[in-house]
């Protein structure tokens, strides 16, 4: 399957790129106060159809596209969930680091991930039970793992756009940690290649931004969850998440500092 999404991330980002070598981009707001663009359309467009070939009859459920009633999403067992343009506050502000973001679903957890960097030419992937993988500029593919806490100062990715007080305040408690700031869903990534061990999300997120990141994450040793300690749920009747917290192995012990 990798494969065939693989080349089909790629269209959507040759697409997305497209609109990113113009310059200024012309922006629109959706209801929630999230910023549209045209890139957003068009990778949405290139993905379901490409999805729809490769897989007919397997649901997809976009951030560009209207969600199907619950009643009608709850008897998905499997299902696509796609996010064509995840950071377009980066993309707005042109520092790249925006993604493509796509995740095969079934009952309720992610089990195939993959998210594409186009201004990086980066793409990282994770296959529950196979493994987790970085390729970069069309190169070969290498295994990539969590890198687990041992003591020392812990590094944390924050993100680029939204920080926050309650962030500030939990880094403060933890007093000794180095902080990266970074774009999107490359967040999780890199937790999952080991530059980061903790990224603590405090704000706001959907579903799709996280599905395809978190099974990168897991397949890499790590983990997604909620401030509880469980891992994060996929379609559910509510498609927001609840904070959560993305994990190396052996953890960094967070709990004590929330």
């Amino acid at each position: 399957m990798i494969k065939d999404l693989l080349p089909l991330a790629r269209e959507a980002g040759a697409a997305i790129l497209k609109v990113y070598s113009l310059g200024e981009v012309k922006t629109t707001y959706k209801e929630g106060g999230s910023p549209l663009t045209v890139a957003d359309s068009a990778a949405h467009d290139i993905i379901a159809a490409g999805l729809a070939r490769l897989t007919p009859g397997v649901p997809v459920l976009s951030e560009e596209s209207r969600a199907e009633p619950y009643e009608v999403r709850r008897r998905w067992k499997s299902f696509w969930l796609v996010d064509p343009l995840d950071g377009t506050k980066e993309f707005i502000n042109r520092n790249g680091e925006f993604t493509v973001n796509i995740a095969l679903i079934e009952d309720g957890a992610p089990v195939l991930g993959l998210v594409y960097a186009p201004v990086l030419d980066v793409a990282y992937y994770g296959i529950k039970g196979v493994g987790a993988f970085k390729a970069a500029s069309g190169g070969a593919p290498e295994p990539i793992k969590t890198a687990g806490y041992t003591g020392g100062a812990v590094r944390v990715v924050a993100s680029r756009s939204h920080r926050g007080e309650a962030l500030e305040a939990f880094l403060e408690r933890i007093k000794e940690a180095e902080c990266l700031s970074m774009g999107s869903s490359l967040k999780l990534c890199l937790v999952a290649e080991g530059r980061a061990h903790l990224y603590p999300r405090f704000g706001p997120t959907m579903e799709w931004d996280t599905a395809a990141a978190h099974s990168v994450v897991e397949a890499a040793g790590g983990s997604v969850t909620d401030f509880e300690g469980r891992p994060l749920e996929y379609n559910k009747e509510d498609l927001a998440n609840p904070y959560f917290m993305v994990t190396g192995s052996p953890p960094f012990p967070w709990k004590r500092f929330l």
